[in-house]
């Protein structure tokens, strides 16, 4: 799809590809219950595709496209994939290379026009009536997808999601948690990947409520919000955060640095009085100021239609999140995993529903208890029937029917959730301090200038954090400051991160957002030293996963030397 236009498709000619599709499916002898994996970055392809395995009685198995050979080789081989859908021209490398190790894998398709068109030549002869019989002979119970998780520590597992688990969550998330989203001309942008459980589950959502569901790329994302301008957005905190330093490091740059701070303290102080029912007339008349003055075009720079987003994957900072409710995008918080199908928790868009700060409460047909040792454990509709093959992880993950999620949380008296670390994650000082590195690095994360941080310090004397600084912003952060802009690098169009990290007044923002993530814990959890590293930490090295979570891992052993000046 270009980005100057965007082609309409009906439900009509959409259900028609699908069958058409399918009954290609069919064709090449695909049975009920075998498993199809997709490896395509977010397109409509993926969503067509994905319907028509399901219509033909198949099993999905999304696969990153971003995955290593490794990766794409044990997925196919541990869910025994007959066929394998593919993008692009790398993608179909990695099948080829790990292919003479699959026995089961009979087919690979590619995913554009050509290949799909031939695709449905070849179900020609396949009829209205075997595809409907096809259909009907699944039921909700059976399984619809095997998601793997994207793994921060060890191989990935793969978790079996049913029909129901994605019919009964996409309808009480939807239509019973925040019905808001799905009024008369509904639209979302989806950027995030597919291959993720909570895109997917927006995908359900919006065929299953008859929403307007568009496809597009992070890379392209505000112009697309631009041209489509969608009504409601499904994003991670990160996405949140660069728009609103994008929007302040313009106003500086612009000379209304003043104006835009003395707005957001309006927006901020604005949305806290909505939770307490009460705006005071002075308030409100600085907000409608302001309107005029900021608040509107950062709307239009999200398309202008957009009033409500969701945001998942990490915690979103605080401030932030009243922030854009008193610009009038009201961003709401939810929790869960793959194993849950998304989310079982979630705040609401009324004011007194949003609860900002914790990630809500339990949408229907779920329930949710917190375990002795702070664990939270989930039970309902929406989790999960077991791990693909693996039944003695299945037996650990459960506990009388409840499932252990693995993160640590509070529930206040009118049930609404605070995550307050993962089990895996609690670092141990050596002075024997438990500290949760989630929470410091989430409020690091929120500064322009960072772009990852990652706390450090079990068995150590201190905490510390590793940070990376954010490429984007930093030539208009150093530029506002007066600062030159080093760089390196082939043909010296590279920043020169290791230079830039040790610039004074760099360093001095650096330590005003230490110290200011400091002051939310104890002395003894706060961190005491950090260090700037040279590079960026990324997917492609392995640091990150697809849904952009730190492999905690495998940062530490590539950077352990840094670590170890820490405390040298």
């Amino acid at each position: 799809m270009g980005r100057d236009a965007w082609s309409a498709v009906t439900a009509g000619e959409f259900a028609a590809e699908i069958a058409r599709l399918a009954k290609g499916l069919i064709a090449v002898g695909i049975e009920p219950g075998d498993r199809i994996a997709l490896m395509a970055r977010t397109r409509y392809e993926w969503t067509v595709l994905d319907y028509a395995i399901w219509a033909a009685g198949a099993v999905t198995v999304p696969v990153y496209e971003t995955s290593s050979q490794e990766q794409v080789a044990w997925i196919l081989r541990d869910s025994g994939a007959r066929g394998i859908f593919v993008e692009s021209a790398g993608n179909r490398s990695a099948v080829a290379a790990v292919r003479g190790s699959l026995p089961d894998l009979a087919h690979v398709c590619g995913l554009e026009k050509d290949d799909l068109d031939r695709l449905a030549a070849w179900g020609a002869a396949v009829t209205d009536e075997e595809l409907t019989a096809r259909r009907r002979s699944r039921r909700a119970a059976d399984l619809a997808t095997i998601v793997y998780t994207s793994g921060t520590t060890g191989r990935p597992r793969g978790c079996e999601l049913t029909h129901a688990n994605f019919l009964a969550t996409a309808r009480n998330v939807v239509l019973a948690g925040v019905p808001e989203i799905a009024g008369d001309g509904a639209s979302t942008l989806l950027f995030l990947p597919l291959a993720h459980v909570f895109a997917r589950l927006v995908q359900v959502g919006c065929v299953e409520c008859g929403m307007v569901l568009a496809h597009g790329t992070p890379g392209t994302l505000q112009d697309d919000l631009g041209t489509f301008r969608p009504t409601f957005l499904l994003a991670v905190p990160r996405v949140f955060e660069k728009v609103y330093n994008g929007a302040a490091q313009r106003a500086e740059a612009d000379g209304k640095g003043k104006i835009f701070a003395a707005a957001a303290d309006t927006a901020v102080a604005y949305s806290k009085a909505l939770d307490t029912g009460r705006v005071p007339v002075a308030l409100r008349a600085r907000h409608r100021v302001f309107d005029v003055l900021v608040y509107r075009r950062l709307r239009a720079a999200v398309g202008g239609r957009l009033r409500y987003a969701m945001s998942g994957g990490a915690a979103l900072n605080a401030r932030l999140g009243h922030f854009f409710r008193g610009v009038g995008v009201s961003i709401i918080e939810g929790y869960g995993l793959t194993e849950t199908t998304a989310p079982i928790v979630g705040n609401r868009f009324t004011p007194r529903g949003n609860r900002i700060g914790t990630v809500g409460r339990p949408f229907p047909g779920t329930g949710l208890r917190i375990a002795d040792d702070g664990e939270i454990l989930a039970r309902g509709v929406s989790v999960f029937h077991g791990y693909w093959n693996d039944p003695e992880a299945t037996a650990r993950a459960m506990d009388g029917g409840w499932f252990r999620t693995g993160d640590l949380g509070e529930l206040d008296d009118d049930g609404y959730l605070t995550i307050t670390g993962r089990k895996k994650d609690i670092l141990v000082t050596a002075g024997g301090k438990n500290v949760a590195p989630g929470p410091l690095e989430d409020l690091l994360r929120a500064h322009p200038l960072i772009d990852q941080a990652v706390v450090v310090g079990d068995g150590r004397k201190f905490v510390g954090a590793l940070l990376t600084l954010d490429e984007e912003a930093l030539p208009a952060w150093l530029a506002s400051h007066g600062r030159p802009v080093p760089r390196g690098g082939s043909g010296g169009e590279a920043l020169h991160l290791a230079a830039i990290g040790n610039d004074p007044e760099v360093r001095a923002a650096l330590d005003a957002a230490v110290a200011e993530a400091n002051a939310t814990v104890s002395h003894a959890e706060a961190v005491k030293k950090y260090r700037v590293l040279d590079r960026p930490l990324t997917e492609a090295a392995g640091h990150l996963t697809p849904s952009l979570k730190v492999r905690r891992h495998v940062v530490t052993a590539e950077f352990a030397d840094d670590i170890e000046a820490l405390y040298s």
